[in-house]
């Protein structure tokens, strides 16, 4: 007896946690939150509550149920009512029909108070917000390459299609804001700053402020947009170039990613038809001689890892539109991107620019003249398609442009169908006064040409070695 009697009183007791207590307390107070007057919940789920009871009154009356006796005033009068003059079913259907509605209202006006307090700016219905972001989930995985003003088009209309979109970006700009941050030490952030507006899903009045360049306000802030100065500050913060660039896609919503080419320091250069070296991209745009062949400094660099991962992972890779020379070429003379695109798998597309660019591309009136200064810089096999733009602008449209210098790309099809590439010619064209590449048209054509690859067995694309033969 003695030693049961001390066995039970060296029993442990159970004694509740404080841990378990304290989870307990913080998860009540969290969920009497639902409580507080003013949120705009309560009343549409006491509406809903309510119609879930109608509903089950409604199907016990239209089933006659043997047990079922409801203990409510009005809901016992309307049963007793019912079993006397009128058929069970018809009026248990209308009470269900009632039930139904009000549930109906009740959820959707709760699923509405507080979408419209997560994002007040978003009048779109919540059904049609979650549809599109799935659909877009599933679009094609793009990488897309370039900069300037040229990537960002192709951009606008990609977004439309897909999120699983990739722009690479050249860090070789050297001009205005780009430039004067540069000298202290930052990377170039221009480009960059274009492509996440461009893929940004924040109001107009976001992307206004993030393009807006000061002026008037002293020589420290005169000429520097409010992105690059946003996306510099964001670097000294983090103390990295990528993460700031991924710091600030989140505050611009965007869809998919934009990738900085290399984080290393990079020169663009070209070496001139009249044997004169240029240095930097403001001169090579601006070149005084025809572009013989463009390089970097340092030669040897080293690619962004997750730049490769994405060109590797790509679906279709879009290359350009843009200037040649200063914003397309820059990525590919990169060594690992150069490689990581000529050995994909994915479809691999040339947009080729409308008009030529003065200077940087003077004499480049075909669209093989585009493809051949492509093909000698990063060699055969670079790409699989070229969309080529065949409608000719206004006259009045010309005129303008062939006083800057610039003239009209002509899609010569033999030519470029020579080089191993097929060409696709259609009417891009949006503005005949600026003649711009129209981005919707651009994706829905980019689209459909990975759809139609999809279906077509290797042997029916060009064969490079067959082409280049009778080329011969």
């Amino acid at each position: 007896m003695n030693s049961r009697s001390n066995s039970s009183e060296e029993r442990p007791q159970t004694v509740a946690s404080p841990l378990s207590l304290s989870w307990a307390v913080r998860a009540f107070r969290r969920s009497s939150k639902w409580l507080t007057p003013g949120l705009k919940v309560k009343r549409w789920l006491l509406l809903f509550g309510a119609g879930v009871v109608v509903l089950g009154l409604g199907a016990g009356v239209a089933f006659d149920v043997p047990d079922f006796d409801p203990h409510f005033y009005i809901a016992d009068l309307v049963y007793q009512f019912t079993r006397r003059y009128v058929s069970p079913l018809f009026t248990g259907s209308i009470i269900v029909a009632v039930g139904a509605l009000l549930v109906v209202v009740g959820f959707r006006g709760a699923v509405r108070s507080i979408t419209t307090a997560l994002s007040p700016s978003n009048s779109r219905p919540l059904i049609d917000v979650i549809y599109r972001k799935r659909q877009l989930e599933q679009g094609p995985r793009v990488v897309a390459l370039g900069g300037g003003t040229g990537l960002p088009s192709v951009l606008r209309g990609l977004k439309e299609y897909t999120s699983n979109v990739t722009a690479i970006v050249t860090v070789a700009d050297d001009g205005g804001s780009s430039g004067r941050l540069r000298q202290l030490g930052f990377p170039p952030p221009g480009d960059i700053r274009n492509c996440l507006v461009a893929l940004s899903e924040v109001e107009q009045r976001m992307q206004e402020l993030f393009q807006y360049r000061f002026n008037g306000m002293g020589e420290g802030l005169d000429g520097h947009s409010f992105g690059n100065l946003l996306i510099a500050a964001m670097t000294d913060i983090t103390g990295d170039f990528d993460r700031a660039v991924k710091e600030t896609s989140k505050v611009l919503a965007i869809r998919g990613q934009v990738l900085p080419a290399t984080l290393e320091n990079v020169i663009l250069c070209a070496e001139l038809e009249n044997d004169a070296v240029v240095r930097g991209q403001v001169q090579v745009n601006s070149a005084p001689s025809p572009i013989r062949r463009a390089f970097l400094e340092p030669t040897h660099l080293r690619a962004l890892p997750e730049a490769i991962e994405a060109i590797r992972e790509a679906e279709v890779l879009v290359i350009g539109p843009g200037s040649l020379f200063s914003s397309i070429l820059p990525n590919l003379l990169v060594g690992e991107i150069r490689e990581a695109v000529r050995f994909s798998t994915a479809t691999r597309i040339f947009v080729c620019n409308v008009m030529t660019q003065p200077k940087e591309t003077l004499g480049y009136v075909n669209a093989s003249d585009h493809l051949e200064a492509l093909v000698q810089h990063v060699g055969h096999g670079i790409v699989d398609y070229a969309i080529v733009n065949h409608r000719r602008p206004s006259e009045a449209a010309l005129a303008k442009y062939r006083e800057e210098g610039a003239e009209f790309v002509k899609p010569d099809r033999d030519r470029v169908s020579k080089l191993g590439i097929w060409p696709i010619l259609e009417n891009l064209i949006v503005d005949d006064d600026l003649v711009r590449h129209d981005s919707q048209k651009l994706a829905e054509i980019i689209c459909r040409i990975h759809e139609g690859s999809r279906h077509l067995p290797k042997r029916c694309l060009p064969r490079l070695e067959e082409q280049t033969q009778a080329h011969a």
